[in-house]
């Protein structure tokens, strides 16, 4: 059974490590185990029971109250809070526990649930991005393994195909192609399917090339295709912090209009100019959409 660390439960369920301890001191809620050195860890059961225990917190029940229940009755209570789809916090802890277990059919249900009750937008942009958040900060701290991330992303990654050949694509007058494509070291495609998802529901023309895509490759196609934008996503850690140097040796291979999306646009200073347009959320896409 997985050991974990203090530092490991604050990440993973959203609560700040002397929370944890207050909690512990307080109310003997999830007290730690101890290795035969005495140094303090907790196991997958007192994982589910915080994750359990954070769930009711964040939902309005008071810590003092749920100190005093028994763990069935927090199951249970956890259990009438699941099918509320449109709560994005528990649904983040939802897919978290799913994850952790390498849970197929829990985590297929939850993204089912909240597609079918807010669309895949909504279900984008309140709960999918902010949990790949979440663990891919876990993966990079060691938290949890490089496999939990990959077991997520593809199960994302499948769901967002189902939805964009469920689209039918509306007929416009004068729809637009994109060029959609991750480049060289960028290999997360969840935002980049979801981009196509958006562009297809608008009635827009896609060529969707997918990750690390060489950058003088990028130049021919767009020679070949004649897009009239370009569309790429940053997210990778491993790109560096000098996002404006991949920004340029994209654009010295395109001849048309950047837009740039990706968690790490919201974190660096993007260098605008006229044929750079950074999108830092969902809403910043959907209104870029609407616009032309």
């Amino acid at each position: 059974m997985r050991k974990y660390s203090i530092s490991d439960i604050e990440g993973l369920i959203g609560i700040k490590a002397h929370t944890i301890r207050a909690w512990e001191v307080r109310y003997n809620i999830v007290p730690p185990r101890r290795t035969p050195t005495n140094i303090r860890y907790y196991d997958e059961d007192d994982l589910k029971s915080l994750l359990n225990i954070v769930a009711l917190n964040e939902n309005g029940y008071k810590i003092s109250k749920i100190a005093q229940m028994s763990k069935k009755n927090i199951a249970d209570l956890v259990t009438q809070l699941k099918t509320d789809w449109n709560n994005n916090t528990v649904q983040v802890l939802n897919l978290s526990d799913a994850t952790l277990k390498y849970d197929e059919i829990a985590f297929s249900e939850i993204l089912a649930g909240c597609i079918k009750e807010m669309g895949l937008t909504k279900t984008m942009d309140i709960v999918l991005f902010p949990f790949m958040k979440r663990i891919g900060m876990l993966w990079q701290t060691g938290t949890i393994d490089p496999s939990h991330e990959h077991f997520a992303s593809n199960l994302i990654r499948d769901r967002i195909i189902v939805e964009i050949d469920k689209l039918k694509k509306p007929i416009l007058k004068d729809p637009k192609r994109f060029l959609l494509f991750l480049p060289e070291a960028e290999m997360h495609e969840t935002g980049l399917l979801f981009a196509r998802y958006l562009l297809k529901r608008c009635g827009h023309d896609t060529l969707y090339l997918g990750q690390e895509i060489p950058y003088t490759d990028v130049k021919k196609v767009v020679e070949s295709y004649k897009p009239d934008y370009a569309f790429i996503v940053l997210t990778s850690l491993n790109l560096g912090k000098d996002i404006n140097k991949i920004l340029g040796k994209v654009m010295d291979n395109l001849n048309v209009p950047l837009l740039v999306a990706g968690s790490l646009i919201s974190e660096f200073d993007i260098l605008v100019d006229d044929h750079l347009k950074p999108l830092k959320n969902v809403c910043d896409i959907v209104d870029f959409l609407e616009e032309i």
